[in-house]
């Protein structure tokens, strides 16, 4: 088996990722890496993060943790998808990536010359597929997950396609693929694509799944490329609702084992994804097994930001934020913090857990330690592999997390030790800015703010936030609906 040599102390690259220089360093294994991305899953749905969570029962990610190595601060790249995602493939948080919002109105794509995960891996001669949601982009030709550093691609490209679980088409490498099973419902006798982007609206004949069908080519990529070395980004669309199908937006093929829950039928279809979501773990974690490189392969599972309360779901329901406050498009914890496991035999130890505060910018440079090249100038991520390692001592930190979300008036928030920060109104000319401090050692709820007992903390967060936020260029999207510009 082949050994790499893993460098501990990065350098820099503005172009990308360099090999590594001889200097102090450890050996591990090249490793096939899955990073499984769910949609919208809270950090109260999980037992093994939250444990009064006994509802939503999820054996497999239970097994997952107990085998692996759980991150109990671990944050997501935003409040919402596709900034978030955008933060995962890039290495950069909000203030510094191409991709800042969810507006259907603007086409936010990250560039085809931009350094992601994806290329990492390429450039160390890795097979990578991404199967499920892309998120961060339109269909081609305005975009393209191959062009992204993808070798494979099968899914959703726009999100609001994904919306829909029962899709006429998915893209396979840039062609749509036709699943002639379902038809969508006409809205005014006209496809909905009429009114909304390609590929939105509800099922009116609904046979096929997406998640299953996620799930089965998952399994078939894995199975094409055991003998050589490989990344999957397995994107699952599993908890989110169907926006358009609102009050019942919570699409399963069936209820399954909550068919005779006296629940609200969103609440047993929100209750089903996360089944969905629980059997996929197991399928991936049995057929590594089956195909013999389990001992061998890296498998990371996150959510993509906190819960959400859409489709004719109630976050409150099963109580998917635990003790958090907010949900998603929130920059409280509820929004942002989300569970996350590393499991990786033999190098992770099993039934581990680290506060390491963490979060989406940190994979990219992992993936650069993991794969022996050096980490670029421009990335604001810090790898986690002393973690995963077991090296906590040889740990940088960081010195804060940023995030800014344009949506509901627009937001910023910063965290730093145990501070949180949060700006509220920043964009919103008819509003004035309020600015909230939390102490989470105290108050991990943060309902107690207390930004009037410390000033000084308000100047130093002030000073930071004008430091971590750079103009987007697109500029509409800080602008309020009135087309009023705005400072932010």
């Amino acid at each position: 088996m082949t050994q790499w040599t893993l460098l501990l102390l990065a350098g820099s690259s503005i172009l990308g990722c360099q090999k590594t220089s001889e200097k102090e360093s450890v050996t591990v294994d090249k490793p096939n890496v899955i990073y499984i991305l769910v949609d919208d899953l809270g950090f109260g749905d999980l037992t093994t993060f939250t444990p009064s969570q006994q509802t939503l029962t999820t054996p497999n990610i239970s097994k997952l943790a107990s085998e692996g190595m759980k991150f109990t601060n671990h944050y997501a790249g935003n409040s919402v998808c596709g900034p978030s995602r955008a933060t995962l493939l890039t290495g950069k948080h909000n203030g510094h990536n191409s991709v800042r919002g969810n507006h259907p109105d603007q086409v936010q794509l990250l560039g085809d010359d931009e350094l992601t995960v994806a290329k990492v891996f390429q450039k160390a001669g890795y097979v990578t597929g991404n199967i499920g949601k892309w998120g961060v982009g339109h269909p081609p030709p305005v975009d393209d997950p191959k062009r992204k550093g993808f070798d494979y691609f099968y899914g959703y490209i726009n999100m609001w396609h994904a919306h829909n679980a029962f899709p006429e088409f998915l893209y396979r490498n840039g062609e749509k693929e036709a699943i002639p099973e379902n038809k969508l419902q006409l809205v005014d006798g006209k496809n909905p694509w009429a009114h909304k982007p390609e590929g939105c609206g509800v099922a009116g004949v609904a046979v096929k799944h997406s998640h299953k069908l996620f799930e089965a080519d998952a399994l078939k990529f894995i199975s094409d490329n055991k003998k050589n070395p490989f990344f999957l980004y397995l994107a699952l669309t599993a908890p989110h609702a169907n926006n358009e199908k609102f009050p019942d937006g919570m699409e399963v093929e069936s209820w399954g084992e909550y068919a005779d829950k006296d629940w609200p039928d969103p609440e047993k279809g929100f209750a089903q994804n996360v089944r969905y979501i629980d059997n996929t773990i197991g399928s991936v974690m049995s057929h590594l097994k089956k195909e013999g490189i389990a001992d061998n392969t890296l498998v990371i599972f996150a959510s993509d930001n906190g819960p959400h309360g859409e489709g004719g779901h109630r976050v409150g329901f099963f109580d998917s934020n635990g003790e958090l406050r907010g949900q998603k498009r929130d920059m409280y914890e509820g929004g942002v913090r989300i569970p996350m496991i590393a499991h990786w035999p033999n190098k992770v130890q099993a039934g581990t857990s680290t506060s390491l505060t963490s979060g989406f910018l940190d994979v990219l440079p992992t993936v650069c330690e993991i794969t022996s090249q050096d980490v670029p100038s421009d990335v604001d991520g810090i790898s986690f592999l002393p973690t995963l390692l077991g090296n906590s001592e040889s740990q940088k930190k960081h010195n804060y997390l940023y995030w800014e979300f344009y949506e509901q008036g627009g937001k910023q928030a910063i965290l730093k030790d145990n501070w949180k920060a949060v700006k509220l109104n920043v964009r919103d000319s008819k509003k004035p800015v309020k600015f909230e401090l939390y102490n989470l050692n105290e108050d991990l709820s943060e309902k107690n703010d207390v930004a009037a007992l410390y000033p000084e903390k308000v100047e130093m967060f002030e000073k930071l936030f004008q430091e971590a936020h750079v103009p987007f260029s697109v500029t509409s999207l800080f602008s309020d609906e009135e087309n009023v510009e705005v400072a932010f």
